[in-house]
Order: structure tokens, then C-alpha cells, then sequence
């Protein structure tokens, strides 16, 4: 009798137990490697600040898989609540309706504490809707920067980074005639060269305000500046000022080996030069056309934001929102920002950095920061919003590299990307109209 007691209490008592078990929010994302690991110790480090939620997070290959799963998972109705998507991505996580509960929204009615303006603003830009409310969470932001060899550099009397086109023009003939065979190349071809050179000099990549303003946005990247930029990389690319690398970041081995004493890539990228470089190295900013503008603009964002779907109990969106808290804090953001190279995406977690000494012992890791914080974002900085965007850059490659290989003209080519991409902003209008 007294075992049964015994037994009723523990059945009892796991019953009570059961009523308080932490609920679970799953988390699909594409960082894999050290980033990855990171990510699983931020989720940790939530999960043992609190004992009501648990984050799960969950691997799901790169930006495009991870999203392909995503959507697949929503209409089977087995979602995560939150799942990482790339900047790309945007216009098409907006269009899909019903889809996405709106972080604006979410933190509002799950009763979070949440200051819009604490975020930098050439960050959430890219993630805001017309009426400047954040649809997503900016997680792992970056922008292209310029990467150069200092020893090279000074084996060939330079004493100065380049700042504008025309200097990295001089400055790679230098290098040549001191024995370096190439000037410099570059990661993310379009991303860098196309739409962070149109920020650059504030013009339009696309019109309504680069895909902000609707549906029915035309390309615009065969202007005058855009088709003079791609004709002079083509003739640097004929003399080796300039070595065509690939359609991703495959210009980073040409740079590690010294093959190129200049490499545009992403701010993010800070982190693989520092371990795989046996040089010393500098980053200084992105250059601009001197002539073409007074004050080089700020330019726009790469990388991924957070979205949190539908679908889910009103429990587990109040440990996403507290989740979001949580991963917004300073603290985690300066780690997160020291950690991986991307930008700090609010102002407290740049002052945190800035104030620990971090810039200060890494030069060249506040550049990305201050340019992106330059001045205030435009209709053509605030970043892109095109529908299906992804294929739209692999047109942009095919032109690009057509005038690199000197098949076709800049004009001509970027003329065709053009007219193609419009064919696919408008297929996805249909789509989504």
C-alpha cells in the first residue's frame, strides 16, 4: 500500500512537472562551419539565461536550401517558427501572404520591449516596409569592403590605400611593375560591382526606389555610370589590372596566394583573410568615381535576416519575441559581430565594441561600420527589393563575364540583362499580383 503511495506521488508529480516543460522554438538556418557553432552557442546561451523556452536551432544547408525548405515546410504545415533567409530573399518572403508574422507586429503583441530606431538604420532599411516597420530580424549583416596587401604594397612604394577607381587604376600599374600580376579581383561580382556601385554613387539600381516602392519596378543598371564602370573593368581585365575570379567568393584564393594585391569582398570575409593570409593586410572602403559624386554614399547589405512564420501557438511566439530580446542585446550582438565579422546591428553593440578596444587591437574591422553609417540612406541605398532576384543575378553574371571574356560591349550587355531580368520582375509580378 505504502508503494502505491509512493508510486502516486512520482506519476503525481511528473504530471505537475509536465505543465511547466519549456516550449520549444525551431530555428532553421544556413550558417554551417564556426559560424554555425556560434549560432548553436547563442540559441545556449538564451535557453540557460531562462527556463521557459528552448531555441532550437536546426542546419538546413546554404541560403537558397534553406529557404527552398522553409517554403516547402510551410505548405506541409510543418514550419519553423523562425528561419534565416537571405537578403535576396526579401521581396519574396514579403509576397508570400499569410506567411510571415511581421517582427513589428510580433514584438508589439507578445509585449516586448522594442525600439526600432536602437537598430542601425542602413541595416534595417533593407528589412523595413513602406511605412519604415521591421518585417524581419537583421542577424548577420555584411557589405563589400576593399581588402589590400601592405607588403606587397610597400615593396612597390605605396604608401596609400586607393579611396577612389581612378586610384585603384595607378595604384595597380605600380603594383604590376613591381612584379604582382594582377591589380585585384572580386567576390560576389554583382553584389559588389553593379549594386553596391550604383549605392555608392546614390543611383538607381531599379526604379520605385529600387523594387521598394511595388511590384512593377523596371531595372535600371544600363545607365551611363553602371555601363562605364563595367566597360573600364573590362579593359582592366584585357591588361591585368583586373582578374575575373567567379560568380562567388573564389577571388580569396587569388588574394591568400598574392596572385592579386587587391580584393573587393564582403566586410564578412574579414575573418578567413586574417586566418588564411601569411601577409599583412589592410581593408579600407569600397572606392568610388571620383567626378561622379561629391560624397560617396553609403552602400547596401548582403547577408540574412530572420523571419518568423505563421503557424504556431501564441506560447511559442512570445519565446520567439523573447528570443529576438535576447539575441538583440549588446552583448550578444558585439560577440556575434567580433565573432563572424558581420555588422553590429544596433548602435549599443558598435559603442560596446568600439568602447572593449576591439577596433583598436583589428584595424580595419570598424571600416565596414562607418560606411555604412555614412550619411543617410536613400531610395537608391536603402538596398534592393526584386522579386525573383536570385535568377536575376545569374543573368548579371552571364552579362558580366560576356564583357570580360570580350564577347560583347558593357552597353550591350548590360542591355540584355536588363530586358532579361525585366522578364523575370514581371513573371513574378503575375505570380504575386
Amino acid at each position: 500500500m505504502q508503494n502505491l503511495k509512493i508510486a502516486s506521488m512520482v506519476v503525481g508529480m511528473s504530471l505537475a512537472s509536465s505543465g511547466f516543460a519549456a516550449t520549444e522554438v525551431e530555428w532553421w538556418h544556413a550558417m554551417g562551419g564556426a559560424n554555425g557553432e556560434k549560432i548553436n552557442e547563442i540559441a545556449k546561451g538564451f535557453n540557460d539565461s531562462q527556463d521557459a523556452y528552448v531555441v532550437k536551432p536546426v542546419f538546413k544547408g546554404n541560403y537558397t536550401e534553406t529557404m527552398t525548405s522553409a517554403i516547402a515546410a510551410f505548405r506541409a504545415k510543418q514550419q519553423p517558427a523562425i528561419v534565416q533567409v537571405f537578403e535576396v530573399g526579401t521581396a519574396s518572403m514579403m509576397a508570400a501572404k499569410g506567411a510571415i508574422y511581421p517582427v513589428h507586429q510580433l514584438m508589439r503583441e507578445s509585449g516586448q520591449p522594442f525600439d526600432e530606431s536602437a537598430y542601425l538604420s542602413a541595416v534595417t532599411g533593407y528589412y523595413t516596409s513602406s511605412e519604415g516597420k521591421m518585417l524581419s530580424m537583421p542577424f548577420n549583416s555584411s557589405t563589400p569592403v576593399l581588402y589590400y596587401n601592405k607588403d606587397l604594397f610597400e615593396k612597390a612604394g605605396i604608401t596609400q590605400a586607393p579611396k577612389t577607381w581612378q586610384e585603384v587604376e595607378t595604384t595597380a600599374k605600380k603594383l604590376q611593375s613591381s612584379g604582382v600580376s594582377c591589380g585585384f579581383t572580386t567576390a560576389w561580382q554583382s553584389w559588389v560591382q553593379l549594386e553596391n556601385m550604383s549605392a555608392r554613387h546614390n543611383v538607381p539600381f531599379a526604379t520605385l526606389d529600387n523594387g521598394f516602392g511595388g511590384l512593377k519596378t523596371e531595372l535600371a543598371f544600363n545607365g551611363d555610370l553602371q555601363v562605364a564602370h563595367v566597360k573600364k573593368m573590362g579593359e582592366w581585365q584585357q591588361n591585368g589590372i583586373f582578374s575575373y575570379s567567379g560568380r562567388t567568393n573564389d577571388g580569396a584564393a587569388k588574394f591568400y596566394s598574392q596572385e592579386c594585391a587587391m580584393f573587393t569582398e564582403s566586410s564578412a570575409g574579414y575573418a578567413g583573410i586574417k586566418r588564411n593570409a601569411t601577409f599583412d593586410f589592410g581593408v579600407t572602403e569600397l572606392p568610388y568615381w571620383e567626378g561622379k559624386v561629391k560624397q560617396p554614399s553609403n552602400t547596401i547589405i548582403g547577408g540574412a535576416s530572420l523571419w518568423v512564420l505563421q503557424g504556431h501557438s501564441k506560447e511559442e511566439y512570445k519565446g520567439v519575441a523573447s528570443f529576438l530580446t535576447y539575441l538583440s542585446r549588446a552583448s550578444v550582438q558585439a560577440d556575434w559581430h567580433q565573432f563572424s565579422g558581420y555588422l553590429p546591428i544596433t548602435t549599443a553593440a558598435y559603442d560596446l565594441t568600439k568602447g572593449q578596444g576591439f577596433y583598436a587591437a583589428n584595424p580595419g574591422t570598424e571600416t565596414a561600420v562607418v560606411q555604412m553609417t555614412t550619411g543617410t540612406p536613400t531610395a537608391n541605398t536603402k538596398g534592393l527589393r526584386l522579386g525573383n532576384f536570385v535568377q536575376i543575378r545569374g543573368v548579371i553574371d552571364e552579362a558580366l563575364e560576356s564583357v570580360w571574356s570580350g564577347d560583347v560591349d558593357a552597353q550591350t550587355a548590360l542591355n540584355t540583362a536588363v530586358k532579361r531580368g525585366n522578364a523575370l520582375l514581371r513573371k513574378f509580378e503575375k505570380a504575386n499580383d
